[in-house]
């Protein structure tokens, strides 16, 4: 069994005509996206879709998904998006994909933020997965230390031999903190670093998990 296939599509059942949708990014989000443009196709879905990033979208309009800026709406209905960490308090740690800006803006300005994932991928504490930090180019070295003083083992992340570059033009560091003690203080000490875009932390975003198991049954928090 697919364990993130079987969450995706237990997600997307939650998709109504006429909603506007956020579309996330990552291998989990990628199922849910295949799913609506499945119902978009057959006609039983009508509905205007964000992507988190160049990749999604381009998945999306494949499948004759259509869409749309942030200046044609006033605000999403549902977004559903993976997760590379949850807690059961749905702390989220995202941005392995890359994507973790987008997909912030997405689901402050959404009304739903549907999580997706494998069982797997829920946690007691966030941390073992090294938490994303989006930076700007400009000065990124003084970025690295300065997240480097906060206790963390940073890693500026490459593809091959040059630095990775988000869609957004900027750096990722990824950020090894171990055991995350105190999520939301946290997320505010690293945005409060001069040159620092935003962070991997979801913190009060998420308000539901659904979690795809290898036996093919789905979890849901709460």
């Amino acid at each position: 069994m697919n364990a993130k296939k079987i969450a995706a599509e237990h997600a997307v059942t939650l998709v109504e005509s006429g909603m506007v949708v956020g579309l996330g990014t990552g291998s989990t989000a990628y199922w849910a996206i295949e799913k609506i443009g499945e119902r978009v196709k057959s006609g039983k879905l009508k509905i205007r879709a964000i992507a988190t990033s160049n990749r999604s979208e381009e998945q999306a309009l494949s499948l004759g998904i259509p869409i749309i800026t942030f200046a044609d709406i006033d605000q999403i209905d549902i977004t559903i998006d993976g997760a590379d960490e949850a807690d059961h308090a749905l702390n989220l740690i995202k941005g392995g994909g890359g994507a973790l800006l987008r997909e912030k803006i997405v689901a402050s300005n959404s009304r739903k933020m549907i999580v997706i994932a494998d069982e797997r991928k829920l946690v007691r504490h966030l941390g073992k997965f090294p938490l994303p930090v989006e930076t700007n180019i400009f000065g990124w070295e003084k970025t690295f230390q300065r997240l480097e003083s906060l206790g963390c083992i940073p890693t500026l992340r490459m593809e091959g031999e040059r630095p990775y570059i988000t869609d957004n033009n900027n750096y990722i560091i990824d950020c090894s903190f171990g055991e995350i003690s105190d999520p939301p203080a946290l997320h505010d000490r690293i945005n409060a670093i001069v040159g620092v875009v935003e962070n991997g932390l979801f913190i009060g975003l998420a308000s539901k998990l659904i979690a795809g198991c290898d036996d093919g049954q789905v979890k849901i928090l709460p």
